[in-house]
């Protein structure tokens, strides 16, 4: 390593040019904004200790360190989450315009894909995102996941097919987003039964996350009319307490719950051709955090 102020202050520099980076690598494989926050402290101490100088491509080091560090927190948070109070989501990011501009990213960090990527083993995971998010090339993917070149381009295949039937049919415009989240809106805001019926799928799922903290849906209800007959009862239940604010979440349109202007909660959505196919309400305070200020994201 090099010493002295000078190599601490090009490290700096460089890390700081590639912090948003590293944090959407980060939470792309752990779907919690938190311990994406806390790989970026482990892979700064990493880094710090680096001789520079012997590193020929700073972003493929820094990724490959950040990677090796989330799939070590990703292991332990799989058996936390085994204990988990209700169903679990991943933490919401409230995300600036340009996230939404980039439909690859967007559609990356869309709360429905986030969910399928739960579905993924840990290395699966990994590959996935790094390949298919950030086209980082077999061999660097290999030298992060301690895997052969070969054994990667296995994985990534596999964890492909997964996630491609799984995710939602096409990725949605937002202007799609846009129309089916202003309905949605519409018809909880003045309690149209019919409205929410007309927007939600015969087979839409509706997950919430309490994090046994606050109330919330215990397990998962599908269909259209229990779907929006709980939705009717939960908000004619708070009245004129509720507020409903359209907000850019994860990349795609959302709504932010205040109750006596108070925040509540966060609502993402799936849309299918057109219609709410999923829909995804965080209540869990500690996973409120990253909603009150925009999360910088890039490729």
């Amino acid at each position: 390593m090099s010493g002295g102020d000078g190599h601490e202050d090009r490290a700096t520099e460089v890390f700081v040019a590639h912090r948003s980076l590293l944090f959407t690598v980060a939470y792309e494989i752990l779907g919690s904004a938190a311990d994406a926050e806390d790989v970026l402290q482990e892979t700064w101490l990493r880094w710090a200790g680096v001789d520079l100088d012997a590193v020929r491509h700073h972003r493929a080091y820094l990724v490959r360190i950040a990677t090796r560090q989330a799939l070590t927190r990703l292991r332990t948070l799989g058996r936390r989450r085994e204990s988990y109070v209700g169903p679990w989501l991943p933490e919401p990011l409230l995300t600036a315009p340009d996230v939404a501009e980039d439909v690859e990213l967007a559609d990356s960090v869309s709360m429905a894909v986030m969910l399928v990527l739960e579905t993924l083993a840990p290395t699966e995971r990994a590959v996935f995102v790094l390949r298919e998010v950030f086209a980082v090339d077999y061999a660097e993917i290999a030298r992060a996941v301690d895997k052969s070149p070969a054994a990667v381009r296995q994985i990534a295949h596999r964890a492909r097919a997964h996630v491609a039937a799984r995710r939602p049919r096409d990725v949605v415009s937002q202007a799609e987003s846009r129309a089916a989240l202003a309905a949605f809106q519409r018809a909880i805001e003045t309690g149209d039964l019919q409205g929410l019926l007309d927007i939600l799928a015969p087979d839409v799922v509706a997950l919430g996350d309490g994090g046994g903290v606050r109330q919330a849906l215990p397990r998962p209800v599908a269909g259209a009319g229990k779907v929006a007959r709980l939705l009717a009862v939960g908000l004619r239940q708070y009245g004129d307490a509720v507020s409903v604010e359209p907000v850019q979440l994860n990349g795609y349109p959302a709504l932010m719950l205040r109750l006596d202007g108070e925040l509540d909660s966060v609502v993402a959505l799936r849309i299918d051709d057109g219609l709410v196919t999923g829909l995804y309400t965080v209540r869990n305070p500690d996973k409120l955090s990253h909603v009150d200020r925009e999360t910088a994201l890039s490729r």
